[in-house]
């Protein structure tokens, strides 16, 4: 695993940053952790990359204690909310940053053109940083990250306040990262780019852990449908019988199926019962209802091991 961690705690004045994180991150996946602004996202990344020491637990990265120097020399990182010297050329910053990183000066003069390519600002390289725009900032920052050619990246809201296009160019870096085997642990709270970007998420709030895994397992197959019919009680029951989950409201009937092999089970329920069937649309569960939904549950019960079980369903 490039990450593993088991009760990993951080407290501040005897307050739980975050607590008994369990986490495996394997070599090659794009990690998406979501939660809420303020739920100890941040906490956990840096307590991983060394900035923070852990109080209590154990973890890895790439298979050397937290902290380790030469699994340091290894990551990449993009702090949320990052400044930079905006006088500086942006080839003049990554040779900064290449000169604290150690890297000689001779890698640094292949490395910075292929770094630049790969954000698509190579020829963008002699403006200074004052003139770029936010989406440039944060290709700049990612180029920055992955100055030494990490095997880790941590990007913590690399699309925080970016419009679409901003988003768009920084989920094909994440894309490219992925395709050259990169392990990536993107920190955010915005779903609509998880889904599209990660493989795999786990949420957290108030500093823990509520589950994780394969987004496929989350969101995938999964459909939710509504009904509009007419006929009797037995339809209902009938329809109860095939779904996971039934909501009715002003004559509207919602009904959350495995798959969509069950929409032609429901209509012929309603026409079997000699009822009406007026309407039938269908949508896919969303990210968002997933969050919605696991934000919602309590952690009084949790306990590490167990919320480590989505990927083997």
């Amino acid at each position: 695993m490039v990450i593993e961690t088991l009760n990993l705690t951080k407290l501040y004045d005897g307050k739980p940053g975050c607590r008994d994180i369990c986490l495996s991150v394997s070599e090659g996946q794009v990690f998406g952790f979501l939660g809420p602004n303020g739920a100890g996202k941040s906490t956990v990344v840096k307590t991983l990359i060394g900035l923070l020491r852990p109080t209590d637990g154990q973890g890895t990265v790439l298979g050397r204690p937290l902290g380790d120097k030469e699994a340091r020399r290894k990551i990449g990182y993009l702090p949320e909310n990052f400044r930079f010297q905006e006088w500086l050329s942006g080839r003049e910053l990554l040779e900064f940053h290449g000169a604290m990183y150690g890297l000689e000066r001779r890698y640094l003069k292949e490395r910075i053109p292929a770094v630049l390519e790969m954000v698509g600002l190579l020829g963008r390289e002699k403006g200074r940083i004052r003139s770029y725009s936010k989406g440039m900032q944060q290709r700049l920052g990612i180029a920055s990250a992955l100055l030494p050619d990490p095997e880790i990246i941590f990007l913590d809201e690399p699309t925080s306040a970016l419009d679409p296009i901003g988003r768009k160019e920084i989920r094909e870096i994440i894309k490219n990262l992925r395709s050259e085997s990169k392990t990536v642990f993107l920190n955010s709270h915005l779903l609509s780019e998880v889904e599209m970007t990660c493989d795999h998420v786990a949420f957290i709030k108030d500093g823990i852990i509520l589950d994780q895994g394969r987004l496929s397992n989350f969101t995938g197959g999964k459909q939710v449908v509504s009904l509009r019919y007419t006929g009797s009680p037995r339809i209902m029951e009938s329809i109860r019988a095939v779904s996971q989950e039934v909501f009715s409201d002003n004559g509207l009937v919602k009904v959350t199926v495995a798959s969509e092999d069950v929409l032609p089970v429901l209509a012929s329920i309603v026409v079997r019962n000699g009822g009406n069937l007026y309407e039938m649309t269908t949508s896919g569960i969303s990210l968002e209802d997933v969050f919605m939904d696991i934000m919602g549950e309590t952690t009084d019960d949790y306990h590490c091991p167990t919320h480590l079980s989505r990927d083997a369903e």
